[in-house]
C-alpha cells in the first residue's frame, strides 16, 4: 500500500480536486483506493453527497477512542474500487485536544497499518492549516503531493508547506518525495505564465512539466464523482499528471499505471 498526502498550507488550490481526480484515475486502473478526508469543511465529503446531518462516521473516529477501523468507516461509492472515510466537523476540535491528549499524533499511521493488505493506495485530503491533522498525514504518508496556483502569493504557500515537510521529514527520519502540481493555470495572463516559469526553475524536477488549466467544468465537484470518467481539458491534465506520479514513484512494488 502506498499513502498519499494531498496538502497544502494556502486554501483555493484544487486540493480537493486533486485528490477526488488522482484517486478515480488510480482506481481505474484497477487499484483499490482509499480516499480520507481530513478536512472540517468536508469538501470531498460533500461532493459525494454524505448527508452531514447527523454527522457520519468518518475521520474523526479514529481520534476519539472509539477504536473505529477504517474498514469499518469505509463507504463505498459509485466509482468501482474507489472507496471514501468522511469527514466531520468535530475535526476542528482536535488542536485543543492535541495539547492534553498523547499518542493523536501518531493516530493516523496506526489506522493505515492496519489496511495495508486491503488497499493500493489511500489518498489523504488535508486541511489546509498545519496543525495535528495536516502532521498526522505527512508523518503517515509515503509522499506529498502540493497543488498549487500559479500565482505569486501562492508560490509564497508553497515554500511554507515545503519547509514543513522537511520539518516532519527530519522528525520520522525517512524520506518523504514532493511533487507540485500547478494547478489553475491561466496561459491568458502574464502573471500565471511567470508564475510557472518560476516554479520550475526553482523546485526543478519536483515540478510536474505541465498545468492543470483553469476548467469550469472542475468546479462541479459532485459531477466528478459519478461513474461516468469526466472529460474536459481539466481531467485530461489530471489524467496526465497521474502518469507523471506514477512514473516518479520510487521504491515498493510496481503498480499498475492509470488508464
Amino acid at each position: 500500500m502506498r499513502a498519499w498526502a494531498i496538502a497544502n498550507q494556502k486554501g483555493g488550490v484544487g486540493k480537493t480536486t486533486t485528490s477526488l481526480l488522482l484517486a478515480r484515475g488510480l482506481a481505474s486502473a484497477g487499484n483499490r483506493v482509499l480516499l480520507l478526508d481530513l478536512d472540517p469543511h468536508a469538501s470531498l465529503t460533500r461532493a459525494f453527497e454524505v448527508p452531514v446531518d447527523p454527522a457520519p462516521s468518518g475521520t474523526h473516529d479514529l481520534f476519539n477512542g472509539s477504536a473505529a477501523s477504517l474498514l469499518e468507516l469505509a463507504r463505498y461509492t459509485e466509482i468501482p474500487d474507489l472507496q471514501l472515510v468522511a469527514a466531520q466537523p468535530a475535526l476542528a476540535t482536535l488542536e485543543r485536544r492535541g495539547a492534553t491528549q498523547p499518542g493523536l499524533g501518531l493516530a493516523l499511521g496506526r489506522a493505515l497499518h492496519t489496511v495495508r493488505e486491503v488497499y493500493d493506495y489511500v489518498l489523504m485530503d488535508c486541511p489546509p492549516t498545519l496543525g495535528l491533522l495536516m502532521v498526522n498525514a505527512l508523518a503517515a504518508a509515503d509522499r506529498l503531493i502540493v497543488p498549487t496556483q500559479t500565482d505569486p502569493l501562492a508560490l509564497h504557500g508553497l515554500a511554507d508547506m515545503l519547509r514543513t515537510a522537511e520539518m516532519v521529514e527530519r522528525s520520522r527520519r525517512r524520506p518523504l518525495p514532493r511533487h507540485v502540481l500547478p494547478t489553475l493555470f491561466d496561459r491568458r495572463t502574464r502573471t500565471g505564465i511567470q508564475s510557472l516559469y518560476e516554479l520550475q526553475d526553482r523546485y526543478g524536477d519536483r515540478v510536474w512539466p505541465y498545468a492543470v488549466p483553469m476548467d469550469t467544468r472542475l468546479r462541479d465537484a459532485a459531477s466528478l464523482t459519478r461513474a461516468e470518467p469526466p472529460d474536459g481539458r481539466g481531467a485530461d491534465a489530471y489524467r496526465r499528471a497521474l502518469k507523471w506520479l506514477l512514473t516518479s514513484e520510487s521504491g515498493g512494488d510496481q503498480r499498475k499505471e492509470a488508464a
